[in-house]
């Protein structure tokens, strides 16, 4: 069981979003993209038991930590972990269909992964949600070409150091990547450390 301190500090203000934002009374079936060590999807599917968790990973080391999780908690809305790779289309996402979900969940990936597992992650959730699924994205991000403040400076050239293709994404950007697969932004809530919450809803056909 991987213990990330970010995740452990996170995981309840990104629950207070997740409350405010779906109808919790409701049985709903939500994906969990970049699970991580385990700690969130463990701690959402405590506080919201109508709430089907499906967590996914790219990283094995991450998919152990997120069954030794799931087998420490003993958590029945909590399916086995799949390995996903969010630059591919969703037909190789673990055999998840098109429409079958109301909520995607996608926490510190964006900014520590090539740009092509952002728009994948965009294709791959406007295909599998529901119309009317939410679309919740959670990091650090530039907003109108301006990152602040000096410590988020730092962290995305840090990145950038690391891996040329990594570094925080610009919110215009993500809205108009969303916008091509049927989402639009609905909201962007701050949140602590300099982070951001950014809510995106599946347009209904009508």
């Amino acid at each position: 069981m991987l213990n990330a301190a970010a995740a452990e500090r996170n995981k309840e203000p990104i629950l207070a979003v997740l409350r405010a934002s779906v109808n919790t009374e409701r049985y709903l079936q939500a994906l969990e993209i970049s699970s991580g060590t385990g700690q969130h999807v463990t701690h959402f599917a405590q506080a919201l038991p109508n709430i089907i968790w499906q967590p996914s990973e790219y990283d094995q080391q991450s998919m152990a930590s997120i069954e030794a999780y799931r087998a420490h908690y003993q958590l029945r809305n909590v399916k086995p972990v799949i390995h996903l790779d969010a630059s591919l289309p969703y037909q190789y996402w673990g055999g998840i269909q098109p429409q079958s979900l109301d909520l995607v969940v996608n926490i510190n990936m964006i900014h520590i992964s090539p740009f092509a597992c952002t728009e994948g992650l965009f294709k791959g959730a406007g295909a599998v949600l529901k119309p009317q699924g939410l679309l919740l994205t959670y990091g650090p991000y530039a907003v109108n070409g301006h990152i602040t403040p000096q410590s988020n400076i730092d962290f995305d050239y840090s990145l950038r150091q690391r891996n040329p293709e990594w570094g925080l994404r610009d919110i215009s950007l993500l809205s108009a990547i969303s916008q091509k697969h049927g989402l639009f932004m609905e909201k962007i809530i701050d949140m602590p450390a300099n982070n951001k919450c950014l809510l995106f809803r599946k347009e209904s056909l009508v």
